[in-house]
């Protein structure tokens, strides 16, 4: 993991006066690390070795925080479960369709691209667009290889 990315994130969230308690900090730098994806209850299930005190109400209401002030995404599976994304840096999601396997793919015209959209939206709406989530659906390599597709 990248300790500036990290150092970043805690400056943020010192600038917007949240109380950063060890598990917040802990929960904060697994996610930064981990680009899994991973569900609240992957995080406890990871953290909880290495945590004794961690609780998953704990992990929601950290994951809560980090949402609201931008630094997390929440990712809506197929399913209709949750898991987290943590956003340092903009990119959008490929969606496996049949496993639901969620990949970030990072492009330098992502940036141009959702301010592009954004100003659409707005001129067609006349939405004021705070946020801007991009997810592209299909069927993954490996499914590709299962399903005989490739």
């Amino acid at each position: 993991m990248a300790n500036s990315e990290y150092e970043h994130a805690l400056q943020h969230l010192r600038e917007k006066h949240v109380r950063l308690t060890p598990q917040r900090k802990l929960i904060l730098r697994y996610l930064i690390s981990h680009h899994t994806h991973p569900s609240v209850e992957m995080i406890y299930a990871d953290l909880k070795q290495e945590a004794d005190n961690i609780s998953m109400a704990t992990i929601y209401n950290t994951i809560n925080l980090l949402v609201e002030d931008q630094l997390v995404i929440e990712l809506k599976n197929g399913d209709g479960s949750s898991h987290y994304d943590y956003f340092g840096h903009p990119h959008y999601h490929v969606v496996c369709d049949n496993c639901g396997l969620i990949q970030d793919v990072f492009d330098d015209h992502f940036a141009a691209l959702t301010k592009d959209l954004q100003q659409i939206t707005r001129e067609k709406t006349n939405f004021m667009v705070t946020q801007s989530d991009i997810e592209v659906h299909g069927i993954c390599p490996n499914c590709q290889k299962k399903l005989g597709l490739a």
